[in-house]
């Protein structure tokens, strides 16, 4: 088994037991209870409060600045660049998660993109009609079994639940990239991944400025959007949640009241 092997299952090894000591008891209480598992809460909304501020006076006038001085084709482009840098990952993780089609599947579009998308900047695998691919760590723990454990605030990243951010601590660990000897630049795939923020952080501004700064409580909405969102992309039944999180199709500033 190779160094780079062995600090992968390691690593594997590390974050899933962690994540499974504080797992279980969240799957009984939270169900029982039928309330969202936030034994962190004031922290949370001390570390949301501070992600506020980061957004308010740093991120959101850069990422505004970016998306109005980048053409969109551009920054469409980085975004690809930060996506195809991020497959080879995934594909660890599809295998990690006994996926083997979606594994090749993965490394077929870092391939094609890469030769064929002048470095991944553009995105001729989709027309190629080789599917997207979208897994990380987080996902692989979930088909292990884990469960998503206490919703936690991360700074910086934001909203996030313990197998989750376990999961963004050893995929930022498990991307080959991070290996390569002829690497470009040092950390690239975060630069890229910061990039690709910055794009999305503009160009969906409305929204997520709605969630941050003109809701009542702008904490309790970004942990709604997000857990909604995660089961669904996990697969989850979302009427297990009705009642709690209520029919995430539903206009989240309605008023319940209204005649």
């Amino acid at each position: 088994m190779t160094f780079l092997m062995r600090r992968l299952f390691g690593l594997t090894l590390a974050a899933s037991v962690t994540v499974l000591a504080g797992c279980a008891t969240q799957d009984s209480v939270s169900r029982a209870s039928g309330e969202v598992f936030d034994p962190y809460e004031q922290t949370n909304r001390s570390i949301h409060n501070f992600n506020r501020g980061v957004d308010r006076y740093a991120f959101r006038p850069a990422a505004k600045g970016y998306v109005t001085v980048v053409p969109p084709d551009m920054v469409r482009s980085f975004n690809y660049f930060a996506e195809n840098l991020s497959m080879p990952g995934q594909a660890v993780n599809a295998l990690l998660q006994g996926n083997l089609k979606e594994s090749g599947i993965a490394l077929s579009r870092f391939v094609v993109n890469t030769i064929f998308g002048i470095g991944g900047l553009g995105d001729p695998a989709s027309d190629f009609n080789i599917p997207r691919v979208d897994t990380n760590f987080g996902e692989t723990l979930h088909v292990w079994g884990v469960g998503e454990g206490a919703y936690v605030e991360l700074p910086f990243f934001g909203p996030s639940t313990a197998r989750d951010g376990a999961g963004i601590v050893v995929d930022f660990f498990t991307n080959p990239i991070g290996y390569a000897t002829n690497n470009p630049a040092d950390n690239i795939t975060a630069y890229a991944e910061v990039v690709r923020r910055l794009g999305d952080r503009g160009t969906y501004s409305d929204t997520i400025d709605s969630i941050l700064y003109e809701s009542a409580d702008s904490y309790a909405q970004a942990r709604l959007i997000y857990l909604q969102n995660r089961r669904f992309e996990l697969g989850g039944d979302q009427s297990e949640y009705e009642g709690v999180y209520g029919d995430p199709y539903s206009d989240p500033y309605e008023d319940l009241y209204a005649e």
